[in-house]
Formats: C-alpha cells, sequence, structure tokens
C-alpha cells in the first residue's frame, strides 16, 4: 500500500462517518501522490499525517434568546487547520447542515486555495448550525454576539482572521466584529467582508463572482474559447452567483438560469440581473418572484433540473455536491464543455471524473473561486497599513491573483505529465508551497 493510501484509510478509521471531509481528502491525496516520490524525506518527517490533522478543533455551545424570549441552544465550530505559511484564514458558515465533517473538509480544502492565492494565509473555517433564515435582526444579533463570546479568545490579526460564508453577510459579519472590539477593547482587522466604513475594503462583495471569471477566462483562452456569445448557466443567487453572472454578462455571455435552494428560473432571453439583485440583495426573497418581474421566464421546483438545460458554460455556485453523476451526464449530452466551481467542492468525485474523461475543461473551486478569500486578504493588508484602495486598484489585482493561479495550477499540471487536468494542478500547487514551508519549519 502507498504512503498516500495508507495515510488516507488511517484517517477515515480515526474519523468515521465524516463522508465530506473523507471525499476532500481523498480528491486531494490522490492528485499530491507524485510529489512523494519526488520528495521521499516529506515521507521520512510524516509530513502528510501533519497536514491532513487539523492544528487546532474547537468546538462551543451558543446559547441565545429568540424574540419571545426562548432560550436556544447552537453548536459552534471553529476548526485551525493549518498556519504553516499564515495566520488561520476561512469563512464562518451559519446553516443547519454545518457538522464537523464538513468544516473540517471545508478547512482542509482552504489551505490549499489559500496557498494558491499567492498571499501568506493558512487554512481555517468555522460556523454553527444556527440558521439566520426567517430570524429577526435582533435575534441573529443574539446569536452572533453569542457566538463571539466564546470565538474570541480563539481569534486575532496575527492568529486567525474569519471572514463570511453561507449564511454570515454583511449583518452578520458587523454584528461579530463588534461584539469582538467590545470584548478585546481594541480595532483591528480581525474579521473580513466588513462594511466599508469600518474596514473593509471595496470589491471583496464582488471578488469571487468575478475571480470565477477572471480564472475561467484564462481557461477558456488557453484553450481557444472565451464568455462572448456563450451561454451560461450559474446556480445559486448570492453573492458568488450575483457577480459571476454580472462579470460574465459584461464579458458578452448570455446568463439564462440562477437558482436559490427551493428552485430555479429558466430565462431564454437571458436572466435581469437588476432584479435577481432586487429581490436577493433588496428584500433577501426568492428566486420564484423573478416571474413577478418577467412572466415569460419560466420556474422549476427543485434545484438539480438547472442542469438539464443546454449551455456552452455551467458555473455550480450554490453549495457542495450539488452536480453528481446525473447532472454531469446532462450537461455533456447538451453540449457543456467548461464548467467552473464557484461553490467549495460542487462537484461530485463521480461527476468531475466524467467532466475529465469527456473532455470538459473543469475548474476545481481551490483555484477557481479563490478571488473571494484572495481580496480578504487584500483587506487584511488594507487593515494593517490603516489604508484603502480604490475599486479599481483591488479589481486590477484580483485579476492578477486569478490568472497567476490558472498559471500555477496549469504548469504543476504540465510538470507531473498531466496538462489541462487542474484538478491536479492546482492540489499540486497549493500543496507544495506547504508542504515546503512545514518540512523547513521542523516538525511541529
Amino acid at each position: 500500500m502507498s504512503y498516500v493510501d495508507r495515510v488516507y484509510q488511517q484517517v477515515v478509521e480515526k474519523n468515521p462517518g465524516e463522508k465530506e471531509f473523507h471525499q476532500a481528502l481523498y480528491e486531494v491525496l490522490q492528485s499530491i501522490a507524485p510529489v512523494f516520490e519526488k520528495h521521499p524525506e516529506y515521507e521520512a518527517v510524516g509530513l502528510l499525517e501533519s497536514i491532513v490533522e487539523p492544528e487546532r478543533q474547537i468546538m462551543f455551545r451558543v446559547p441565545w434568546v429568540d424574540d419571545n424570549g426562548k432560550v436556544h441552544v447552537n453548536r459552534g465550530y471553529r476548526i485551525q487547520y493549518n498556519s504553516a505559511i499564515g495566520p488561520y484564514k476561512g469563512g464562518i458558515r451559519l446553516h443547519p447542515s454545518v457538522n464537523l465533517s464538513i468544516l473540517k473538509f471545508l478547512g482542509f480544502e482552504q489551505i490549499f486555495k489559500n496557498s494558491l492565492t499567492t498571499l501568506p494565509i493558512g487554512g481555517a473555517k468555522g460556523g454553527s448550525d444556527f440558521d439566520p433564515k426567517g430570524k429577526s435582526d435582533m435575534e441573529v444579533m443574539r446569536f452572533c454576539q453569542s457566538f463571539m463570546n466564546e470565538l474570541y479568545r480563539h481569534i486575532g490579526p496575527d492568529t486567525d482572521v474569519p471572514a463570511g460564508d453561507i449564511g454570515t453577510g454583511a449583518r452578520e459579519i458587523g454584528y461579530m466584529f463588534g461584539q469582538y472590539k467590545k470584548l478585546m477593547n481594541e480595532v483591528t482587522g480581525v474579521f473580513t467582508g466588513k462594511g466599508i466604513p469600518y474596514g473593509g475594503s471595496l470589491g471583496r462583495t464582488q471578488a469571487t463572482g468575478y475571480g470565477l471569471v477572471y480564472f475561467m477566462t484564462e481557461f477558456l483562452k488557453a484553450n481557444g474559447k472565451s464568455f462572448d456569445g456563450a451561454t451560461v448557466l450559474i446556480s445559486g443567487s448570492g453573492n458568488v452567483a450575483i457577480y459571476a453572472c454580472e462579470k460574465a454578462q459584461t464579458m458578452g455571455a448570455k446568463v439564462v438560469a440562477m437558482s436559490d435552494s427551493n428552485g430555479y428560473v429558466y430565462d431564454k432571453n437571458g436572466i435581469d440581473l437588476a432584479t435577481v439583485k432586487a429581490i436577493k440583495e433588496g428584500r433577501r426573497g426568492r428566486i420564484k418572484e423573478y416571474l413577478e418581474v418577467h412572466p415569460e421566464a419560466e420556474y422549476h421546483e427543485g434545484c438539480s433540473g438547472i442542469w438539464t438545460i443546454p449551455c456552452d458554460i455551467a458555473l455550480p455556485c450554490a453549495t457542495q455536491n450539488e452536480i453528481n453523476e446525473e447532472s454531469a451526464a446532462a450537461l455533456i449530452k447538451n453540449g457543456c464543455y467548461a464548467v467552473g466551481e464557484g461553490a467549495n467542492m460542487p462537484t461530485n468525485l463521480g461527476a468531475t471524473k466524467m467532466f475529465q474523461e469527456s473532455g470538459v475543461l473543469f475548474a476545481p473551486g481551490k483555484a477557481a473561486n479563490a478571488g473571494g478569500v484572495a481580496t480578504s486578504a487584500l483587506e487584511m493588508s488594507q487593515n494593517s497599513m490603516r489604508y484603502s484602495w480604490s475599486f479599481a486598484e483591488v479589481d486590477e489585482k484580483l485579476k492578477g491573483i486569478m490568472k497567476s493561479i490558472y498559471e500555477q495550477a496549469s504548469s504543476a499540471a504540465e510538470r507531473y505529465g498531466q496538462p489541462n487536468n487542474l484538478v491536479v494542478g492546482a492540489n499540486i500547487a497549493g500543496f507544495e508551497k506547504v508542504a515546503a514551508a512545514m518540512y523547513a519549519q521542523g516538525v511541529i
């Protein structure tokens, strides 16, 4: 049994039932196996055993009181996975599905995504099984303050800098940052995704969606294609989906479908993004309300049907494992030639394999959606300098970072004999930097 397979088996045995974590681990470890053939010294110091184990796993209770005076207790987490190249960095997810397995999967992926940005940030993830949907502002505030009453002791501008994720937007970040500031009696850049008036970065809201399109532009160009004139499907309707749609449209693409957790809308004339923004950013409504403005469009219950619409490019921007083998088969059959992951691992392993074997240009999330965390690191830099860049300056830096990420992943894939396989390329490129740092720092 190979070193990589042996370590994977050990982790599965040690962490039973954590299927999402196992999935992420398997995908990465299989990709990086050739690195250990070139660097046998890594096995000698147990580097792989170290990198698969989080440096710290924090779990705590979060009691809060609703508007009727009833006490609720949720569970909070912070997985501080790896700090070899910089302070921990990763989002906070608030969603009923949050558990240890999902956060370990996301934190493990974050190590390599952050490494690819070329910026000095380690990997982490956190969150709670609290659901902000349907809660009043005061209920969300009380939850966030209680959450921060525990988390504050584990984070800091040079230790761990959280950000937003699913369920954690500007409102939640504001409440958490405010409580941290009160508890610590200091104003530091301990959160990213903050409001512009109190240390946020221009361009952060747009960053993941814009970055996805910038990355895909490089990938498509290298293969003689572009967004111009392409028909595009985008799942989701949060920040990532909205701004991927916006940037794709400016590049000449025709986006014909978007979704939320209830269903999807199909507009053959092209999605009216202003309407989607009004629904989602303006009143936090549901995507089916799109038909109130555009009755000629179609609404369908359920999310997976969006992938049966013929398209050239698919950008899954909703959640993990939303594209399975059945959805992948439908996309391939209908002529889709490129898939770019805007969410974290929205394509399961079987579907990823189908895309690659069919010659579909496939961009994994740890590379394609790294624009958000890259701009978060730019926000950290601005906070450290007590300075702010213009939107144009941030956007230009983002564009350069996404081009660099594509070049790193593409180059690594070439070096290891798998050209255009960006799954392998991104994993190896991200791993090489972290592994070199861990080896240089000794067994820690």
